[in-house]
């Protein structure tokens, strides 16, 4: 695990108890209660009266000193102490073979553990060991010993950092979200006064912003209190892992579903999704329970500086699922352009053209952090660079923000909702579609009515016909 070295810490204002004394500045590694149990036939084979049966050893080692621990500099493969080199006076037969720096006597270091006669359990003495210089330390523990194979170790051991008990490589990250989450407040702030000062023109799209900004602020302000509370107590809150854990989930599946549904048009070409929200709240979820899976593995398994190969099973649907957001927006994106450019709609087309170039950004630089990223943990598998190692979740929060805030401004309230809203478009268009049939009614209605005129005029002329016929025949008789 990463760790700083301990550094002088008084405050002249504040007497410290005995305890505090001890630990402000500090930064160590304790053990607590560490029990090594062999196996019953090891135990037998001793003799009673025997006073060392049995050795192990715990090496604490930083990184770059690796090659300190056994015999490659005395030209052998060997860790553990044979009787011939022992002739050479380099090491004691049956202990593992450190080479001792003389300007640094103390790394790597070494604490022994005696099994005595036929006992089958030994405990290790209580103790602390200072770390005074920066690095990645491993512990090892060791028996040279092949009778002690199938020796069983429990017990813990406590590390702890200068300024508290957080590992070294998530440190940062406790002063990375107490600014996130400030900066989620402040968006927060300003939104809300844009939504109060135009409450009367905010669509349904702006709720779906709003509630994503309240998770963002939530998110970052619950992972500021996890790691606070680890960094005091030296262990994490389970509840508010658990919540943090689930906000994020909730909040990565939100964002991808809002940056989605902007994509399709909704409450720009369309007033609903139609038959297609089923397909959108199904991948919704799929995505929610494997992000929130691997953010449990992750964040509620045990801690450490190594990345575990169990998670790979949970990276690579999540990433899959990403993969398919991404394809499904830009395949919308598309779609609504063509629909914009169309109607010549020429506000929306251009809004729609600034949010599809902030999307592409986002996604090249995604694809070249994740590249970036590979670079980093195949050039540094020991974790040498775990002082830098936090900047690699950090970018995800950070470009998530950056598209958020994009995505407020070009959708913000304002007294002119009509350069983004569904309504005023489809009553443009069903006034002319109303246009269009009114003038075919009175169309139809004029060709009735001359019809009607036409035939009025026909009976009028052979009733005058028909009169006619009757005074000629008057005539005739008379």
């Amino acid at each position: 695990m990463g760790l700083y070295a301990s550094k002088l810490h008084v405050d002249p204002d504040k007497k410290p108890s005995p305890e505090e004394n001890h630990l402000n500045g500090k930064s160590f590694i304790r053990f607590e209660s560490i029990t090594f149990r062999r196996p019953k036939e090891s135990a037998e084979k001793k003799n009673e009266m025997q006073q060392k049966t049995g050795l192990v050893e715990a090496i604490i080692v930083e990184v770059k000193d690796r090659e300190k621990i056994g015999g490659s500099y005395l030209h052998s493969a060997a860790i553990c102490c044979t009787p011939d080199l022992s002739k050479e006076g380099s090491c004691n037969v049956g202990e593992v073979i450190i080479h001792q720096d003389p300007n640094y006597p103390y790394n790597p270091q070494r604490i022994q553990t005696f099994f005595e006669g036929k006992t089958e359990e030994t405990t290790m003495l209580l103790q602390t060991v200072e770390i005074n210089h920066t690095g990645m330390y491993y512990l090892y523990f060791m028996f040279c010993d092949p009778e002690l194979m199938g020796t069983t170790i429990s017990g813990r051991t406590v590390w702890r950092n200068p300024d508290g008990y957080l590992p070294g490589k998530m440190a940062p990250l406790m002063t990375y979200f107490g600014l996130m989450s400030l900066a989620y407040l402040g968006l927060g702030l300003v939104w809300f006064l844009w939504s109060v000062q135009y409450w009367k023109d905010i669509i349904q799209l702006q709720y779906h912003i709003t509630a994503v900004i309240g998770l963002g602020m939530c998110e970052m302000a619950l992972w500021y209190f996890e790691y606070a509370n680890f960094n005091a107590t030296g262990n994490r809150p389970m509840g508010i892992t658990l919540w943090a854990v689930t906000f994020t989930a909730v909040k990565k599946t939100v964002s991808r579903l809002l940056l989605l549904v902007v994509s399709m048009g909704y409450g720009v070409v369309r007033p609903t999704l139609g038959g297609v929200i089923l397909k959108v709240l199904l991948l919704g979820l799929t995505y929610f329970v494997f992000s929130e899976a691997l953010g449990l593995v992750e964040n509620l398994g045990n801690i450490d500086d190594l990345t575990g190969k169990a998670r790979l099973f949970l990276v690579l649907p999540v990433s899959l699922l990403d993969a398919c957001f991404i394809i499904w927006i830009f395949s919308a994106l598309s779609q609504t352009l063509e629909k914009l450019q169309i109607r010549r709609s020429m506000a929306k087309f251009a809004l729609y053209r600034k949010f599809t170039n902030s999307l592409a950004i986002s996604v090249l630089l995604s694809i070249a952090w994740v590249g970036y990223e590979l670079y980093f943990n195949a050039a540094d598998p020991l974790s040498e660079l775990w002082q830098r190692a936090w900047i690699i979740p950090a970018f995800w929060n950070l470009l998530a923000f950056v598209l958020l805030v994009v995505i407020c401004s070009l959708w913000a309230p304002s007294n002119n909702p009509t350069r983004y809203a569904y309504s005023e478009e489809t009553g443009d268009e069903l006034e002319d579609e109303g246009i269009s049939l009114t003038s075919s009614s009175v169309l139809l209605a004029g060709e009735s009515a001359n019809k009607q005129l036409e035939r009025k005029e026909r009976r009028a002329s052979n009733a005058d016909l028909f009169r006619l016929g009757e005074e000629v025949e008057e005539d005739k008789r008379e």
